[in-house]
């Protein structure tokens, strides 16, 4: 299953080439360009951004360290993917 956007680079002649070569098994399904309604991920960076505050890092490990801790307990809470998942409308079953 490929799941993308509409952004320019994805409407390549090597990315259409690729689809029409893989049609029999591969299912597409395109976004608008800008849908940030329909992409969980974006839920889950929402969730992330709120455990950063007003952080002041002082290098980039620092940020790192800071985007991997909440990612880390979001991982362990299948609660909040199936929530950030339920929050676009879209379904993972067929």
């Amino acid at each position: 299953m490929l799941v993308w956007d509409n952004v320019r680079l994805h409407l390549t002649i090597g990315m259409k080439e690729f689809i029409e070569a893989n049609a029999e098994w591969l299912t597409e399904f395109q976004l608008p360009a800008y849908a940030p309604d329909l992409d969980p991920t974006e839920g889950i960076w929402a969730l992330v951004k709120r455990d950063l505050g007003n952080l002041a890092a002082a290098d980039l490990g620092e940020i790192t360290r800071a985007v991997k801790r909440p990612l880390k307990k979001i991982q362990y809470r299948p609660d909040l993917v199936d929530g950030c998942i339920a929050a676009t409308g879209l379904s993972l079953d067929g």
